[in-house]
């Protein structure tokens, strides 16, 4: 099956088409980039492996050509913020340059049972775009979510607690962002409570969060960007799409009213497979992470509504952001000289 990742000649969406090449499962990894000279060699570098690792095509393409048979299509294209430049307008940005990408995607043919992943930030409301203005029945758009945080979680548990970091089973759900929330509460080690684990402490807790909230920002600082994480968390997603594995994956999608929410995108468990979001599971969590949960939703809602005023050319009012439930009140930035409300961090840095 064919999967076409849009912005491919950058770091995420090379490193997830190296991914996606490492998984031998797609069968035809195309690679689409606005810089075509750099996504003709992405593609070729592969290519140049797939003796030793398996029969793939491997090619460079465009979106009028490659999307109408396209199974999957990844957008990893983004913007990096500039000097001086607020949060938001960064934000503004990067949904104007999805929003004419997704117009070139539709333009091109894309078909109703192609399956259409979202990977750039802030990815919870480019997704909720996505599944208004795409075509697509809400199930096939999926966005890669806190799939990468809950990756980042697990495997920082896994050092710190010295174990097999592939027997730690711990969620993050909610925003890609600031509000995030970490489920402690279903957390466990090879199926036993983590919260009764030799060397598991709130203070380990509370640490082991922060160096994830923060793991972004940590790869800007030390080389540029995060890569190879990034790129298997997507792998994940579009395996379980290519083989309709039904995994359950904390993915974004748009609710349809679990946990209380809806009508917004962010990260509930979900059963993805051939269809997309084949299912989103509402499971027992604490009061807090309930109450946390529905901060994230009212957060993701401030940003869309900001998005959308802009869109349709009405003002933008300033309001206060919500405190998240699951850590001290941060205090905000310096307001910028127009209206502006703030903005998660992980909002718009790069992953």
């Amino acid at each position: 099956m064919k999967v076409s990742i849009i912005g491919g000649g950058g770091l995420v969406g090379s490193m997830a088409a190296y991914a996606l090449h490492l998984g031998k499962i797609a069968s035809h990894i195309c690679i689409l980039d606005a810089n075509a000279q750099v996504a003709e060699g992405v593609a070729l570098d592969i290519l140049q492996g797939t003796s030793l690792v398996a029969d793939q095509r491997v090619t460079a393409g465009t979106i009028e050509k490659d999307i109408p048979d396209s199974h999957t299509v990844v957008i990893t294209a983004g913007l990096r913020r500039k000097p001086e430049e607020s949060r938001l307008d960064l934000i503004n940005r990067n949904v104007d340059l999805f929003l004419g990408l997704l117009a070139q995607v539709k333009a091109a043919g894309l078909k109703p049972t192609t399956n259409l992943v979202v990977v750039s930030n802030p990815v919870d409301i480019l997704t909720h775009l996505a599944v208004e203005r795409s075509g697509l029945d809400w199930r096939r758009v999926i966005g890669l979510g806190t799939q990468l945080d809950t990756a980042r979680l697990n495997s920082h548990l896994a050092r710190r607690l010295s174990l097999p970091a592939t027997q730690v089973r711990a969620l993050i759900l909610g925003e890609h962002g600031d509000s995030m929330v970490p489920i402690w509460s279903s957390a466990t080690v090879a199926g036993l409570p983590l919260a009764h684990w030799p060397g598991y402490t709130p203070t380990l807790e509370r640490e082991v969060f922060e160096e994830t909230k923060t793991a972004g920002a940590t790869m800007i600082k030390l080389k540029g960007g995060s890569g190879f994480a990034v790129g298997v968390s997507i792998r994940e997603v579009v395996e379980s799409l290519l083989l309709d594995s039904r995994k359950v994956l904390p993915v974004s999608s748009l609710q349809q009213g679990l946990y209380g929410i809806r009508d917004i995108c962010l990260s509930v468990p979900t059963v993805v497979g051939s269809g997309g979001a084949r299912d989103q599971v509402e499971v027992a969590i604490s009061p807090r992470e309930h109450v946390a949960l529905g901060n994230s939703a009212r957060v993701l809602r401030d940003i869309l509504e900001q998005v959308r005023a802009r869109l349709s050319g009405k003002p933008v009012v300033a309001v206060a952001p919500a405190a998240a439930a699951t850590a001290p009140a941060q205090t905000p930035s310096a307001p910028q000289a127009s209206a502006e409300r703030t903005v998660p961090r992980q909002a718009w840095q790069a992953r």
